[in-house]
């Protein structure tokens, strides 16, 4: 029985910040006690004023393995989040070919995984057009939920459902219940950017791929979710909300019963439409960012709890596809790269507005751990969780260069920024998987499954 003693002036616990001494025995946190708590010959973390939070969740993670493996791959990916402070990551269906529609779609992309992860991974299955046959065979295989798009996703493996295609799926994912994930926007409000009336439609300016997506195309999408949910009965989240003008509506259905959380990013958080430089096609996503109104109404919305959480979206490609020589928004793929950066880029949002440390808890790993099904393991400092946590310091900062990050290609929009808050050790159920700036050792991550119905018949 191995057992460890990890103590710090400042630990993340689910009541709040104070000095306490966490105690792991073999894989788990056994218990939580007083700063000072020592056992002779027990190994000992003393990391002083340092903080120690629960290892950052990130449900929302494009890997893109197998089939894609050049954009991105688990060895690379699961080094990023480590590096991070990620312990736990959960991969969308999409991107990788095949996608993961199907329980011969999970299967590769499950043998892909294996032996090449440094955290654990868990895996979404996707809804597309004509798979509802396939959602519980999903399921029953250890997917820990679904995702779909309701707009072109960019890849032909993985198309996007319409609202009939949804109501053919929805009485399984009900029956199913596990979470429905949506990118929420409507095609029917989406403009063709060269058609545009407007002063320009110069393809390298940013203002042309914004307003070819206008908020209006969330809003009609939220609302048509809304309702289905509603109908249903299915527990749906919304990802990567980018507008604050939805969280009324969402507010009013969660009033009237509907099982809705929904999720925002570190870029919406960070970054605004109007100090975007032409042709900085590293910030081009969908939903696009938008004004700073909208970024401050998200930052709002967290502190309010309207937002549930933050995942990063991360959805790299590889540099020609980013159309980084022309500068083109509209040939460049849609994605931004930040996996590493999460716990940086939001703690740096937080400290600007003097936000507590411990909503950091919250945002970045319980919640995002409760989405998945996956909040008896992880999330929280607690007794019974996985050890899994980072030591971080919040106030060094770090100029980003993306050359340094583990990311399979070097593309992210944060280059060249100043983020506060270092990572200074991760540990994946108790063992140390990235300290002082290197990743250690040999994959130990682990694939999580739906436990409830894994390996029933």
């Amino acid at each position: 029985m191995r057992q460890l003693l990890v103590r710090s002036e400042r630990v993340v616990l689910p009541d709040g910040v104070r000095p306490a001494t966490i105690r792991i025995t073999d894989r788990l946190i056994s218990d939580v006690g007083p700063h000072g708590d020592s056992s002779a010959g027990v190994e000992e973390l003393d990391v002083g004023s340092l903080v120690v939070s629960p290892g950052v969740v990130d449900s929302h993670v494009h890997i893109n393995d197998p089939g894609r493996a050049d954009w991105e791959g688990f060895e690379h990916a699961t080094r990023a989040a480590a590096a991070g402070g990620v312990t736990t990551l959960v991969d969308m269906p999409l991107n990788s070919i095949p996608s993961t529609t199907s329980a011969a779609g999970l299967a590769a992309k499950q043998a892909a995984a294996t032996g090449r992860c440094h955290v654990d991974v868990g895996f979404w299955g996707g809804v597309v057009p004509g798979n509802a046959s396939d959602l519980a065979p999903l399921a029953h295989a250890g997917v820990l939920g679904f995702k779909c798009f309701l707009s072109p996703s960019g890849v032909a493996e993985f198309e996007h459902v319409s609202e009939q295609d949804l109501r053919e799926a929805l009485p399984e994912v009900s029956r199913l219940d596990l979470p429905l994930l949506v990118h929420a926007e409507l095609p029917a409000f989406l403009k063709d950017p060269r058609s545009l009336k407007s002063s320009t439609t110069d393809p390298r300016r940013y203002e042309t791929w914004l307003r070819s997506r206008p908020p209006e195309s969330e809003l009609a999408a939220i609302d048509l979710l809304l309702s289905l949910a509603r109908q249903y009965g299915v527990r749906l989240h919304i990802v990567h909300l980018a507008t604050p003008d939805a969280l009324p509506r969402i507010e009013r259905a969660r009033q009237s019963g509907v099982r809705v959380t929904v999720e925002t990013c570190p870029h919406y958080l960070t970054f605004a439409a109007e100090e975007i430089a032409d042709g900085a096609t590293s910030l081009k996503c969908a939903p696009p960012i938008r004004e700073r109104s909208h970024r401050d109404g998200l930052w709002t919305g967290l502190m309010g709890d309207a937002i549930d959480f933050i995942a990063t979206d991360h959805s790299p490609a590889p540099p020609a596809l980013k159309a980084l020589d022309t500068g083109n928004f509209l040939d460049a793929w849609g994605g931004i790269s930040s996996l590493q950066l999460s716990l940086a880029a939001v703690w740096t949002g937080m400290t600007s507005r003097g936000f507590p440390l411990e909503r950091t808890g919250a945002w970045l790993s319980q919640r995002p751990a409760r989405l998945a099904g996956l909040d008896a393991q992880k999330g929280t400092v607690a007794p019974g969780r996985d050890a899994d946590l980072v030591v971080w310091d919040p106030d060094a900062t770090t100029v980003i260069a993306g050359s340094t990050l583990y990311h399979r290609h070097p593309v992210t929009p944060y280059s060249g920024m100043t983020l506060r808050g270092r990572v200074q050790t991760t540990l994946l159920g108790g063992e140390v998987v990235f300290r002082d700036g290197e990743c250690c050792g040999e994959p130990r991550g682990r694939q999580l499954h739906a436990d409830r119905y894994f390996g029933r018949p």
